[in-house]
């Protein structure tokens, strides 16, 4: 039975009055608070283990519970933008985001602290797609890239920029100004946005599929949690694997759905585009080399090169940097030339860098651990282009969905990426270990880490050089034509 509401009510917009700066600085402002509490905890869960006293598996919950929410609620982000107006969204995604940073700034016990982390992932769930609509819609194609450049320093720097920002800030005030700091910048974005925030998109109310909602959060909830809990469990663990094929399962029926129904919540339509298809496969891989190596590099640093969580953090800030710099800069290009003569390179680039991290050792040098994660960020500068050539080939009826699609589909490599390469880590430690004669050495257990950590980066290199080969296959800007002909069939 299907569940739904209906409505008739549909607003068309002038996008000819819209002042389009100070939109994408409200946009841009909330999206960065927000992305950024991503990672800002990461150099704060040792401390905050001692602070409530909790093990470092019930920790976890803090990173865990914020993906997995993040995960569930996207899909859901494109039937929300074709009910509430831009200014309703974005203020309702800002105002929770603060809510949930004063519950978790001032929390008592650790179960308030993860409900203030709950509460701010319902705000990253609605504001990051929300960012990359509204893109869509007030910039013209031909300017769409450098903008998304902007998008992109916003989506890879700050959440880069996380642990270094957090290592800083627990080290000299405590770990409570992590959520205190980031209240004045949400803040801001709020005031910006309620004096110049306009309705851009068209409002059409359609029906409200329940059971495509719940089939949905069962789906990617079930996956990202299963892959997010496998570091810590194990894949034999029943929590994990049942939880596996219940989000596979329930995926299954969430697609056939989608492709039955006549208001569905995420429309799959836009994979009847393959060059869109093509550019969602090079974007997942990308991201699972991305949060794979922001969880990888710090974890060698501190336990193979033995540097402290804050210079760890350090190490990493000049690649932030670069990326953030290189991010615009990709965009211009983008819009100048052809796609595959920025992605072709930049997935060029991330190999290089895979290469070299596959390499790694104990006498490598923090100089040259700088260098080589400052390439493998400029590389992913330029293959991040890909997200807006694929958002590109569709009609504008189909960009909310696009863009869940995209943002969905990130969380979930994050999620696979991070737990695939953790294992590899893990299994190839204890496979040299197993073979080692004096396993009890502390020689050994070093040597032991360094094949773990170089295991795991040469099967990152094996995953980017799939992506390189996949570029390859991408074409030019669509036609317009073409692709209203397309979503015909």
């Amino acid at each position: 039975m299907n569940m739904t509401t209906t409505s008739s009510t549909s607003s068309k917009v002038d996008l000819s009055t819209i002042r389009q700066k100070p939109i994408i600085i409200a946009l841009m402002l909330g999206a960065m608070v927000a992305l950024l509490n991503e990672t800002l905890l990461g150099n704060a869960l040792t401390v905050l283990m001692r602070e409530f006293d909790v093990t470092a598996s019930t920790i976890q919950w803090l990173s865990t519970a914020y993906m997995l929410v993040v995960g569930v609620l996207v899909p859901i982000t494109a039937l929300l933008q074709q009910w509430l107006t831009t200014r309703q969204m974005f203020l309702t995604a800002m105002f929770t985001f603060l809510v949930g940073t004063l519950i978790a700034g001032v929390a008592p016990t650790f179960s308030v602290l993860l409900i203030g982390r709950i509460v701010q992932a319902i705000a990253t769930g609605l504001i990051s797609p929300l960012l990359m609509n509204t893109i869509l819609i007030i910039c013209p194609p031909e300017k769409r890239g450098a903008t998304m450049g902007l998008i992109a320093l916003v989506m890879m720097s700050a959440p880069a920029i996380g642990p270094t920002l957090s290592g800083i800030i627990v080290d000299s005030i405590g770990w409570r100004w992590l959520f205190y700091l980031v209240i004045p910048i949400a803040i801001i974005s709020i005031l910006i946005g309620m004096q110049y925030l306009q309705n851009v998109s068209e409002i059409t109310r359609p029906k409200v599929d329940y059971i495509s909602i719940l089939l949905s959060t069962l789906g990617f909830g079930g996956i990202v949690y299963s892959f997010s809990s496998s570091g810590d469990l194990g894949w034999s663990d029943p929590e994990v694997y049942v939880t596996l094929m219940i989000g596979v399962i329930a995926l299954v029926i969430f697609v056939v759905r989608q492709l039955k129904i006549d208001h569905p919540i995420l429309d799959l339509r836009a994979f009847k585009f393959p060059m869109f298809i093509l550019s969602v496969g090079l974007i997942f891989i990308v991201m699972m080399s991305l949060f794979s190596t922001m969880t990888l590099l710090p974890m060698f640093l501190q336990m193979v090169l033995l540097v402290t969580a804050f210079k760890s953090g350090l190490i990493m800030l000049p690649g932030s940097i670069i990326s953030g710099i290189m991010g615009p800069v990709a965009g211009i290009l983008f819009d100048k030339l052809s796609p595959k003569i920025i992605i072709i390179p930049g997935i060029g680039l991330v190999a290089f860098a895979m290469w070299l991290f596959s390499g790694i050792n104990a006498e490598t040098t923090l100089t040259q651990i700088i260098l080589m994660h400052s390439v493998l960020m400029v590389g992913l500068m330029f293959v991040m282009t890909a997200q807006t050539y694929g958002l590109n080939q569709l009609t504008p009826e189909l960009y909310p969905h696009g863009t869940a699609i995209f943002n969905t589909l990130s969380q979930v490599a994050g999620a696979i990426g991070t737990a695939i390469f953790i294992s590899k880590m893990t299994t190839g430690t204890t496979k040299y270990m197993e073979s080692s004669e004096n396993p009890m050495e502390p020689v050994e257990k070093l040597n032991g880490l360094t094949s773990g950590f170089q295991g795991a980066f040469t099967l990152g290199l094996v995953f980017i050089i799939v992506a390189l080969v996949v570029s390859f296959f991408l074409k030019g800007q669509k036609k317009k034509v073409k692709a209203t002909q397309l979503l015909e069939n």
